[in-house]
């Protein structure tokens, strides 16, 4: 399992790109879709000669990476990976100590 997951992100190349050079399409999108929301960064992936751009955008706390595709349409949201906790959730009920005899 360990090899064919190394093998799959040596097969993956992300460049990063400058903010200025994503497409309009893409930045249009982001306009649209996510007002008040800006651009942090942006990255050019190729995989199995398949082309997408992630694109990280945020607005306060927020935070966001899109994907779209070469032609600059959008795919989907990605999820957050490593780094991304998220918040705990305390349970409905709280557990009791036992007792002592």
């Amino acid at each position: 399992m360990v090899l064919v997951m190394g093998a799959l992100v040596v097969n993956a190349q992300t460049t990063p790109l400058k903010v200025t050079d994503l497409q309009k399409s893409i930045t249009d999108n982001i306009t649209k879709d996510y007002a008040g929301f800006t651009i942090k960064s942006a990255n050019k992936v190729v995989e199995n000669n398949v082309v997408t751009y992630n694109v990280v955008v945020a607005k306060g706390t927020l935070q966001e990476t899109l994907c779209y595709d070469n032609s600059g349409k959008f795919l989907k949201k990605l999820d957050a990976k490593g780094g991304m906790a998220k918040p705990e959730t305390k349970p409905a009920v709280q557990p009791t100590a036992p007792k002592k005899n």
